[in-house]
This record gives C-alpha cells, sequence and structure tokens, in this order.
C-alpha cells in the first residue's frame, strides 16, 4: 500500500514500463510526474549518453543519489533510472519520503523493449547475454530495496490500479 500524500519512487530494469506507469499514477494521483532520468538532464544541461561518455557511470551514479534528496516536495510520482534503487542508501531514502515499488517484469519483455535504443548507453553498449546477467544481479537488489513489487506484465492501467490497491 502507497503511503498517502507522499511520493512513489517506481523501480525496475530498463524497460519495465516505470516512466509510462509513472505518468499514468500521477494523473490518477492528481500530483506530479518526474523521470529522474530527465530532472537530471536538465539539471547537467546534457544527455544521458553524453553524462556516460564524457563523465562515466559512477558520476551518473552519484548525481541520482543528488536528484533523490533534491526533489521538490510536489512530486507524486517518480520514475527512477533503472539503476537508482540498487544503492541501499537510495532504497533507503526513497522508503523514508514515501513508497517504494519494483515492477517486477521479465527479462524478454524489457529487453524487447530496450534492445538498440541509443538513448540507454548501458543497452546501447551491451549484448543481450550482458544484458540478461545484470538483469538478473539486478533483480534482487529491487525486491530488497522496495516496500512492494508488482506485476510487470499487466497492462500499464492494470499495474497502476495494483499499485493504487
Amino acid at each position: 500500500m502507497i503511503k498517502k500524500n507522499r511520493p512513489v519512487f517506481l523501480c525496475g530494469f530498463m524497460g519495465c514500463g516505470k516512466s509510462t506507469i509513472g505518468k499514468i499514477l500521477a494523473k490518477k494521483l492528481g500530483r506530479e510526474f518526474i523521470d529522474l532520468d530527465d530532472f537530471i538532464e536538465k539539471r547537467e544541461g546534457m544527455t544521458i549518453p553524453e553524462i556516460f561518455a564524457q563523465k562515466g557511470e559512477p558520476f551518473f551514479r552519484e548525481q541520482e543519489t543528488k536528484a533523490l534528496s533534491e526533489l521538490p516536495q510536489s512530486v507524486g510520482v517518480i520514475a527512477t533510472g533503472g539503476g537508482t534503487l540498487l544503492k541501499k542508501e537510495n532504497g533507503d531514502l526513497a522508503k523514508s519520503l514515501g513508497t517504494a515499488v519494483f515492477i517486477d517484469a521479465p527479462f524478454e519483455l524489457c529487453y524487447e523493449r530496450i534492445k538498440g535504443d541509443p538513448h540507454r548507453p548501458i543497452a546501447a553498449s551491451s549484448t543481450r547475454e550482458q544484458l540478461l546477467e545484470r538483469f538478473e544481479q539486478r533483480r534482487p537488489l529491487y525486491l530488497k530495496n522496495s516496500d512492494f513489487s508488482v506485476d510487470g506484465t499487466q497492462t500499464p492501467l492494470q499495474i497502476v490500479m495494483e499499485i493504487l490497491a
């Protein structure tokens, strides 16, 4: 169950539907939606691929942690990046500020959505096998660092209704 009048942090692997579901959920709650990657891009003045290329993944991960603590109080739903809630510190912060929800979608579904996407530097530079390995490493951390999970194989509206229930 989500905490009333507190933000909802959506986490999960790349392509699980965080942004799509987040927009619908925010509309249902009558609250603002923020995609954390977009927030970081605006603050840094560069795209995620540019940040990865020029400053590296460790820098980007630091910016995720910083951004979580800087989000405006009006935000109702935050779509985190695929790596944001892998870090215990970020999971703890999300759970203390609101509710962290893991969208548990199977690898094949995510892979079909992300393969070859140039806006996802990790997906664009990884083989299917490397992404599967990353998925398998991340899933237990998403479970550990979230308050609850929802079935990511449902339609976006069904997932939203499950989160609200």
